[in-house]
């Protein structure tokens, strides 16, 4: 055991003083690797960042949520025509409480629409904002924070009272450093009362920030819209209770359906259940063909890394012939030499690798404060990318170590 800690040492000091003693030749090797290194690993990084980014904007929408809808969010092999789409009859507010009263798995049913007006404060005016329209079981589905004032009493959801919930961005664009808590603001030419702010949640992948909505209970604006009308996206949302699946629930809400639309069993479903996990799978086979352009452009970067290693390397065991002769005339061993110079190409790589991944580090620090995304550096890519680096290090520096450890001493110090 001593002897290997001692072969380790030796050889680890040889390194890193062939390295220092030839630092334009370090220099470009570093850079070659650097580059290399940056290359991939920056490709992995923006890839799983990205994906981390969408599958959580995804999850925002609820991962243990069906949405009862007239269309699927994705759309079949093309054996179900498109006309029939077309047909299906939109969700009801009187269907989701059928459901509500049939369903033993759960847990809450509600119905929501939604529609977009300017909101106005004053003499401030906010356009297009979306409103919600939701009926009391909202808050049992869905999961927020109320950062000022509270949500709806369940009377005031059975009412239709004309208060609402608003966004942060949007309490902020109206009422500036104000408390929006009690004002009055107009929609739609009606007065509405401000009962609670939500909790800042940013903007997800797609754009979409949920900082700018309105939320108010459907039995108010169903007086003032057509609850029924394609153009407000009507649907049931359903959660399922503790112990029971998303699946379990489709096929329950499914057969409920069925049995509500009086549907015969020969004909097809007039309806979409819809989950969040069928959007994450539509995104699966992207990452896959990402992930393997990545390592394609990586790969290439990573080749031109190794091939400069291997011919410093080379270079590295030509100047100090002298000296591997000597080395071999007082006896050392042929794994010696290997060792002393392979722990060259290894550390070499390695102090590469590690700057590249600084580079990387520094890069998603700056991404993140610039803009709204998440970025970071993971340790599985950390660990792949030092990984990366020992493999071609071993790989690059063993032809050229090989070669000095098979040195005749004689010729070897003949040279001189």
């Amino acid at each position: 055991m001593r002897i290997f800690i001692f072969l380790f040492k030796e050889s680890f000091l040889f390194a890193f003083n062939s390295l220092k003693n030839n630092k334009l030749r370090t220099f470009l090797s570093l850079f070659g690797i650097t580059i290399g290194i940056f290359s991939i690993i920056s490709v992995f990084t923006v890839i799983d960042s990205l994906e981390d980014n969408i599958r959580q904007s995804i999850a925002s929408l609820g991962d243990d949520v069906v949405y009862v809808q007239k269309w699927p969010w994705m759309m079949g092999d093309g054996e179900y025509p498109w006309w029939k789409y077309m047909t299906r009859p939109m969700p009801t507010l009187s269907e989701s409480r059928e459901l509500a009263d049939k369903s033993t798995i759960a847990q809450a049913i509600g119905f929501q629409v939604f529609a977009r007006k300017d909101v106005q404060y004053k003499g401030n005016t906010a356009e297009n904002i979306e409103i919600e329209a939701v009926t009391d079981a909202y808050e049992e589905i869905r999961v927020f924070d109320i950062a000022q004032g509270r949500y709806f009493s369940e009377f005031e959801m059975q009412k239709g009272s004309n208060k609402i919930v608003m966004g942060s961005k949007l309490a902020q664009e109206l009422f500036q450093n104000e408390n929006p808590v009690g004002k009055i603001i107009k929609i739609m030419g009606r007065k509405i009362e401000i009962i609670g702010v939500f909790e800042k949640e940013g903007t997800d992948m797609f754009g979409v920030s949920k900082d700018e909505r309105i939320v108010m209970p459907l039995q108010y604006i169903r007086n003032l819209v057509n609850i029924k009308s394609e153009e407000l996206d009507p649907m049931i949302i359903a959660k399922p209770k503790p112990g029971y699946s998303v699946d379990d629930l489709i096929e329950e809400l499914r057969g409920h359906m069925r049995g509500i639309r009086r549907l015969s069993p020969l004909e097809d479903d007039n309806f979409a259940l819809n989950k969040t996990s069928i959007i994450s799978q539509g995104f699966d086979g992207l990452f896959l063909v990402l992930d393997i352009a990545g390592m394609i452009i990586g790969g290439f970067s990573i080749l031109v890394g190794g091939f400069g290693i291997a011919n410093i390397m080379f270079v590295s065991v030509k100047e100090q012939t002298t000296i591997i002769g000597i080395q071999k005339a007082i006896g050392a061993k042929r794994y010696f030499i290997l060792l002393q110079f392979l722990f060259e190409a290894v550390l070499l790589s390695l102090i590469g690798g590690a700057i590249g991944l600084f580079i990387i580090w520094l890069g998603t620090l700056g991404v993140n404060a610039a803009t709204d995304m998440s970025f970071s550096l993971s340790l599985k890519n950390i660990f792949i990318g030092l990984s990366i680096s020992v493999s071609i290090g071993i790989i690059s520096g063993l032809l050229p170590a090989f070669t000095a450890s098979r040195l005749d001493p004689v010729k070897a110090i003949a040279k001189v």
